[in-house]
């Protein structure tokens, strides 16, 4: 069995997609993800451990079959779990798709999905219903393959919040090896 250490960020970037193109720094998702980069950078205590940084990187020209999909296999294989940022500006890419499907689907991974317009616990649930609002399962429409498989793992749903973040990767009962029952978890707030 692979040694499964890493969180896999799964974000929407519109294709082709280049890490040194401009366009892709206006992408939310993408600025989510480069935002952990960051605060592991300037923290080395930051639990994020960056699945993407495990092996080479392709060319988004390379092609699907041959080379991106069985990176990105590589990739889920070696992670605990899926760090998802969904936002209003998330599509339903080929990529994410097999991402959701082969790490949800395939692998178990448990999902951290970071909600990236949002910064407070209340904006995610209603605090004294104690359920999560409508808005964010509007969101869950825009990623199919995520909505109709996150039933087969345990998934928390955050805002954007460092501290948040930082409680969710450390948090045992969402890695593989550790994963609570298969249900829909938040912060009460």
């Amino acid at each position: 069995m692979a040694y499964r250490s890493g969180n896999y960020s799964a974000f929407y970037v519109s294709e082709p997609f280049s890490e040194s193109n401009l366009g892709a720094s206006a992408t939310k998702d993408f600025v989510s993800y480069n935002l952990l980069r960051a605060w592991k950078a300037q923290d080395s205590t930051f639990p994020f451990i960056d699945s993407h940084d495990k092996n080479y990187n392709v060319r988004d020209g390379s092609d699907w079959e041959k080379t991106l999909k069985p990176r990105l296999h590589d990739r889920l294989n070696n992670s605990k779990n899926i760090i998802l940022f969904l936002s209003s500006t998330t599509k339903n890419s080929r990529a994410l798709r097999e991402e959701m499907n082969y790490g949800i689907v395939t692998k178990g991974l448990p999902v951290i999905v970071v909600y990236p317009e949002y910064t407070d616990k209340s904006d995610i649930i209603g605090c004294s219903s104690k359920t999560i609002r409508q808005q964010i399962k509007n969101l869950w429409d825009n990623l199919p393959a995520f909505r109709d498989s996150m039933g087969n793992v345990p998934t928390l749903h955050i805002p954007n919040k460092k501290e948040l973040i930082r409680s969710a990767l450390s948090d045992t009962d969402f890695m593989v090896n550790s994963k609570c029952a298969a249900n829909t978890y938040f912060y009460p707030c």
